[in-house]
């Protein structure tokens, strides 16, 4: 276990029906990297996973979004599933503490349907960003420059597009995280 996060405090956003590995293997990779992870939600309890469509496991959540200060983390992670993202994105609060990541130019990652977000929160004009496949007109719809690749970082920003590339996702998450505040990270 490396230290490189000691210090660092990550939040994770996420609802029912986020693609469980895609919350699961960046926590833990954050972890294992010395960091504070907690799982913010819209409501207090459990949240569940699924393993693309079969039901998986119940997470325990650390804090809502309507308690969350993005001042508070280090870093934020947005795991997909279609039905995590398309839900969070109807919530205000939810849109609004992704935005403030932003605003404060601190690093955020974003993998296969978690992009919904960053759309909804108006922060992919300009940069280079990947995701699923399906996300990508409204990511281009956006502003944003869609690309077909395992891992994009653009100026603290990192997009995956799938499991199959959350190797690749959780190196640089933790990179970027490591990195911290990003000068042209703007919203």
């Amino acid at each position: 276990m490396s230290n490189e996060l000691s210090g660092k405090k990550i939040a994770i956003l996420a609802t029912d029906g986020f693609e469980q590995v895609e919350l699961t293997e960046p926590m833990k990779a954050v972890k294992e990297a010395g960091a504070e992870v907690e799982i913010v939600s819209l409501k207090d309890g459990k949240i569940h996973g699924y393993h693309h469509m079969e039901k998986g496991d119940s997470f325990d959540v650390d804090c809502t979004v309507e308690q969350a200060d993005a001042s508070d983390y280090n870093g934020l992670i947005l795991p997909g599933g279609v039905h995590n993202p398309d839900t969070l994105r109807t919530d205000k609060n939810a849109v609004e503490f992704v935005r403030s990541f932003f605003k404060q130019k601190k690093p955020v990652s974003a993998i296969c349907h978690g992009a919904w977000m960053l759309v909804e929160a108006d922060v992919v004009d300009g940069r280079k960003v990947t995701s699923w496949p399906s996300v990508r007109t409204d990511i281009e719809n956006a502003g944003g420059q869609w690309v077909d690749e395992e891992v994009v970082v653009d100026e603290g920003l990192t997009t995956s597009r799938k499991p199959d590339d959350l190797n690749a996702f959780c190196s640089k998450t933790v990179e970027e995280f490591c990195e911290g505040k990003h000068r042209k990270q703007a919203a």
